[in-house]
């Protein structure tokens, strides 16, 4: 890869963290600082979920958002060649190298089978089967995050996207186009808790109604900065930092229906359960917990678990330090009865 001075800048000149396997050292370094590789995912709490999940060679497991893969290899490590695991995941993109990743270290369709399709559909991943253990991570992975031409991240300029699969619905840029001014502020606080919803939505239409476009990253996180130009100088860089995280992440979960998706994973997830199955949920925000929360507590008041995490589970603080991405993660679990 051709690159100008000494290191290479821009995501697709990043060589080694793109091929992790062939630099290993250098993908270790990194991890040693506390980061996260480019185009790379550390997978979070694996030591807390297979605490829980408790997998015997000869089970059968489903790990509803692949991802890159790393908690599948875990779980799969544990059957020890014996039951099998399959896995969705609706990123065309990354489910595809995953599967090659997967397959070069002996996991093949023998034991494992990834369905591109989403978790809303659990019940149509293995229509006759009945999982003894089910892991949900429902973090964008970091490669998905690291990758400017995905939409997702607003340190680079690139396209506002922010689909999980390119290939159908619309974009974040094109869904601004869509709301009203109201719309819009339900979506920021009903998505992300945000404190300056008004403010932004405010900007985000008087910059659409002056025929200026939102189609890049670049241009919705100017946006943001200008709605927050009032808030005293020193505290205007991380105030907009804070808001362009949450705003893009209620676009995210707009754009990909995320809540909707959980709800159906949720109301299906006892039915592909065999009795005394474990299901772990780990959450990214305080949405997303509620809905695990309740519907985990009214499963145990209504007999169809017979055990729920009556507190949520945390990364220990060396996790965190280690990937600073874990910080925000919380872990539910329930029992089926």
């Amino acid at each position: 890869m051709r690159y100008k001075g000494t290191h290479p800048r821009k995501f697709s000149e990043k060589y080694k963290e793109l091929n992790p396997e062939k630099y290993q050292q250098d993908v270790e370094k990194i991890i040693g600082q506390g980061k996260t590789p480019a185009g790379m995912h550390i997978s979070i709490m694996v030591n807390e979920i297979l605490d829980f999940l408790q997998i015997q060679p000869g089970q059968i497991g489903y790990d509803a958002t692949l991802g890159y893969g790393g908690h599948t290899r875990k779980m799969l490590e544990c059957l020890k060649g014996k039951g099998h695991m399959y896995a969705t995941d609706v990123d065309p993109i990354e489910s595809k190298k995953t599967k090659e990743r997967l397959a070069t270290l002996g996991y093949g369709e023998d034991i494992l089978t990834i369905r591109r399709m989403n978790f809303a559909e659990l019940d149509k991943v293995a229509p006759d089967v009945k999982f003894d253990f089910v892991l949900a991570d429902l973090g964008v992975s970091s490669m998905q995050i690291d990758n400017p031409e995905r939409g997702f991240t607003f340190k680079y300029d690139g396209p506002l996207d922010l689909r999980l699969d390119p290939s159908s619905g619309v974009t974040a840029a094109e869904r601004l186009c869509e709301l009203d001014e109201d719309e819009l502020v339900g979506m920021l606080v009903e998505n992300a808790d945000e404190p300056y919803a008004n403010r932004i939505a405010k900007e985000i239409m008087k910059t659409l109604h002056k025929g200026e476009k939102i189609e890049t990253t670049r241009q919705l996180h100017d946006a943001i900065e200008r709605a927050l130009s009032f808030l005293p100088k020193g505290e205007q860089k991380e105030a907009v930092k804070k808001s362009c995280q949450r705003c893009f992440q209620a676009l995210r979960i707009d754009v990909n229906s995320e809540f909707e998706a959980l709800y159906a994973f949720l109301e299906k997830l006892p039915m592909v359960l065999k009795p005394g199955g474990r299901a772990a949920i780990l959450t990214f925000h305080s949405g997303e917990d509620r809905l695990v929360k309740k519907a985990f507590k009214q499963g145990l008041r209504d007999g169809i678990y017979r055990e729920v995490a009556r507190d949520i589970i945390r990364p220990s603080a060396e996790e965190c330090y280690q990937n600073p991405r874990a910080r925000s993660t919380k872990m539910r679990w329930a029992v089926k009865a």
